[in-house]
């Protein structure tokens, strides 16, 4: 049987509830329900969060290619969200300004708020108010929102690539990022005073 694992809605929503406190859980066993921890990474004093993300990134695309090539999940079915190139950047480049100045991102904001960081709530307040505002500015935003778009592309589509040869060459580039923020790490922590 070749499916998203994906049997009835009721099945998705339950293991939706699973993996989230699973992934919540996760998250703020590895500190990163503390904004300090979370901003680190523009301060250039903790790659932890680089570290977490490009991990999950590159063992989720490792799985999810396998398990397509073994048949075993039809990525056909998989939902992949459209590229609308400019208006992604522009709200890639909001989204930055909001993470730095609030030190969450929402599904952080979620957990630090689970182990009872008023700085957390606060943040989602802030979410669900732009969220808000964006609604209420669409009409006067929309034009921009539909430009560009590239459809439900994937980097081995756009490169006209395999996709192992795509996702070896994230490999080396999450290597390569990996071992330049272990070196800074390091010269940076051999500095401190005795």
């Amino acid at each position: 049987m070749s499916a998203p694992f994906i049997l009835t809605d009721t099945t998705n929503l339950v293991m939706a509830v699973f993996l989230g406190l699973f992934f919540g859980f996760f998250l703020e066993r590895g500190g990163l329900g503390s904004p300090h921890k979370l901003t680190g990474v523009f301060y250039l004093t903790d790659f932890a969060v680089p570290k977490a993300m490009f991990t999950a990134i590159l063992v989720a695309a490792t799985g999810l290619c396998l398990l397509s090539d073994l048949k075993y999940l039809d990525m056909s079915r998989v939902w992949i969200i459209p590229t609308f190139f400019w208006p992604q950047l522009v709200g890639g480049a909001l989204f930055g300004m909001g993470y730095v100045i609030s030190g969450y991102c929402p599904g952080t904001a979620v957990a630090g708020l689970a182990s009872g960081r008023l700085d957390a709530l606060v943040t989602m307040i802030g979410i669900g108010c732009g969220t808000l505002f964006f609604a209420a500015i669409f009409p006067l935003v929309e034009g921009f929102y539909k430009t560009t778009d590239m459809g439900q592309i994937t980097l081995p589509e756009l490169m006209s690539m395999n996709h192992w040869v795509v996702l070896a060459l994230v490999f080396v580039l999450a290597g390569l990022m990996f071992y330049a923020m272990e070196r800074y790490e390091k010269r940076g922590s051999s500095s401190l005073p005795k």
